[in-house]
Order: C-alpha cells, then structure tokens, then sequence
C-alpha cells in the first residue's frame, strides 16, 4: 500500500490522545472513523474536536468552510466492526493496559480489511508483543503522538521484531503528511526514544520528593528561571500522572525495579489526583494552568542532573541498536518536548567527561544502577 492509497483513518479511542489524533487526521484531509467502549465517551472526544477546530478557526488558521467539512468526515462508533471495515489505517489509543491493547488488536484483525496497517500510539509497550496477536504482524507498526496531538510534532515510528519497511516507510510518510516529525525507532525497546530518555529523570525526580530533599514547586521554579516554558513536575501533572504512573510499571517490570513509580506518585493515584484532567495533582488546575513562585527556586539543584541522567540514557538506546544516529534523537526530544537542544548538543557543550563524572556521583549518592555512566559515556566519542 502507498500513501495515496490512504483513504480513511480509523482511531480507536476518543479521549485525551484520541480525539487529538483524529482531529489531526482531519486537518491532514482524511476521512475519520471515531469510536470508543460507550457512547458519553465518543460524544465527548466529537465535541473537542469542534472545540478546537472552532478555535483554529477564529484564530484564523482554517476557514469556516474547511472546518464543516473536516466534520463532515469524521463518523462516530462503539461497535469497532463497523468503525474498521473501510479503513486503510487504524490507530489504536486506548489506556496504557497491555492486556487492553492486545485485545482490541485480536478484535482490529478480524474486522479491518487485509490491507490495513495497524499502529499503535503506546507510549512504551512493546509493539512485537501486541503484533504477536494477529496474523499480520508485520503490518502492526508503532506511531506514538505527543499530546496534545494537534500541537506537538513528534510522531515515533516503531519497528517490531516483524514489522516489514513497507510498513515502517508508509507510516513514516503518513505522519509527515500530517505536518509532524517523525523519528523512526529501529529496535523495539521500552520507552523508546522520549519516554525511555525520560525514565532516569523519573528516578531522581522520584527521589527529591520523596526523601524531602525538595519539593516539586522548588525544583519547577528552578528550571523555569533557567528558561524552561514548564518545569519538570508541572509536565507530569500536564500529561497525566496515570500515564505516567502505568508507564513507569511497565518500564520497571521490562527493565529494572529501580524506574518504578516513586512512592509520591502512587499516592496521588490512589487519590485519585491525576493532574490536569481530574483539575488536580502535584498541582491545582481547576482555575486553569498553576502559577509556579519563582521565588521557591532551589538555587542549590543543578539542572545538569537532569541532563547527565538523560544522556547516559540516550547512550544506551545507541548502544542497544533501537535508533541509527545521535541526531534522530537530539530531533525526538526536541519535538517531542519543545527543547530547545537535544540531549546530545547540551552533552557537547558540557563536556561529555564532566556528565560521566556526574553520573558516577549520583549513582553513589542515590545507589541507583540506573544512573551509572555507560562506556560510550565515558568515552565521549558520540
């Protein structure tokens, strides 16, 4: 199949990534298929796509006459049948569940014609594991948009162990035809580029909060004074801390016990404080986007931390074959989280032997293994 060839889009799913796909398939010109598990749930992924075109349009970025039309090629459904059986590509967002997942592709696989390409949006799953419940597994790709989806540019393209390249190259260019970045990640591997970089940082974020060396606003306020558009803890609360909580089980359990979820954020589950979506987490939202007090600032944490630990885990993912070059993914984190340098152009200014050292020290410091330096680290020729 070519990318002509793509008529209609099916995302399973109407929620918060969702209904943020669907509308960018929309503006990419495409016929959409919406559905979700009940009826309230596709109701209110529809009406956030007028929202929002609404909003493109009084800003002047489409026409009144683009935006009837756009929602005049999006159908809604609860019965997945009959929201796949025309569809050339289906996008899966449903909730970060492997066992979720694997069962809307057994149903995805009997009910989408032949031809169609199945991805995936998941955050960190393996995308071998939930091909392996079809018969067409290397036609099952991972293509995981940032949220929001309209507004973030990054689009991963996931190989797994039997996705073939005309699977990888058609979502490739699908998701450029959507106006995104897409990053290809050549070895299915936890997290992959964004979310696995981010993991050690989940570590130390973890560990400032819960041995009381900080809080959240002190640490946010920190990082907002050095230039950050939103701190590190604000960004949990922005995505979800559910997904980042569902993320952190499931890298904990396929790679070490040490990226587990910290003990504060468990807590903020239990109660039921998911961030921005419930109007509360580390923060309050229900007034709108938190005002962080700069003058909390821990003058004392070095923002290097951060990027130390993110580097050395950066060398892993080269190290592990899951991407080709430094650069796709200096290009992934800047895409994926409006950066305004990749780990690996930061890692140069600051010296590739001083974050090694750094590495060395919170390793100690922390006794985390996680953040020991790797040797292409500690050789620095990256």
């Amino acid at each position: 199949m070519k990318l002509e060839d793509i008529k209609k889009i099916a995302v399973m799913g109407a929620g918060d990534m969702g209904h943020g796909i669907a509308e960018v398939a929309l503006l990419a010109g495409y016929k959409v298929a919406l559905r979700d598990v009940e009826q309230r749930f596709v109701d209110n992924g529809l009406r956030r796509i007028g929202e929002s075109l609404a909003r493109l349009m009084r800003k002047k970025r489409i026409s009144e006459e683009a935006r009837k039309g756009m929602m005049g090629k999006i159908e809604t459904f609860v019965d997945l049948g009959e929201a796949v059986n025309e569809a050339d590509f289906v996008i899966e967002a449903t909730p970060e569940v492997m066992d979720v997942k694997k069962g809307v592709f057994q149903e995805l696989d009997k009910s989408a014609p032949e031809h169609a390409v199945l991805a995936s949006n998941t955050s960190s799953m393996s995308i071998t594991e939930i091909a392996s419940i079809t018969r067409r597994p290397e036609k099952v790709v991972g293509m995981h948009f940032f949220n929001p989806a309209v507004v973030m540019k990054l689009v991963e393209v996931i190989k797994g162990d039997k996705t073939n390249e005309e699977t990888m190259q058609l979502t490739h260019d699908l998701a450029a035809r959507m106006n995104k970045v897409p990053v290809r990640v050549e070895k299915d591997s936890v997290g992959f580029i964004y979310n696995r970089i981010g993991a050690p940082s989940l570590i130390l974020l973890g560990i400032l909060v819960d041995r009381r060396i900080a809080a959240p606003e002190e640490i946010d306020a920190r990082m907002k004074t050095l230039g950050m558009p939103m701190g590190p803890y604000e960004l949990l609360d922005y995505v979800g801390l559910d997904i980042v909580y569902h993320s952190s089980l499931y890298v904990a359990e396929r790679l070490s016990s040490e990226y587990a979820p910290p003990q504060w954020l468990r807590e903020k589950i239990e109660a039921g404080d998911l961030g921005k979506k419930t109007g509360k987490g580390i923060y309050d939202w229900s007034k709108g986007r938190p005002v962080i007090d700069l003058s909390r600032a821990r003058e004392e944490f070095d923002a290097t931390d951060l990027i130390a630990v993110q580097v050395n885990e950066a060398t892993k993912l080269l190290e592990e074959g899951v991407v080709k070059s430094p650069d796709d993914i200096d290009k992934a984190m800047i895409h994926g989280g409006r950066a305004a340098f990749g780990p690996f152009q930061l890692a140069r200014g600051i010296g590739y032997d001083k974050l090694a050292a750094r590495c060395e020290e919170l390793a100690k410091e922390y006794g985390v293994a996680a953040f020991k330096p790797t040797e292409t680290l500690k050789k620095g020729n990256i």
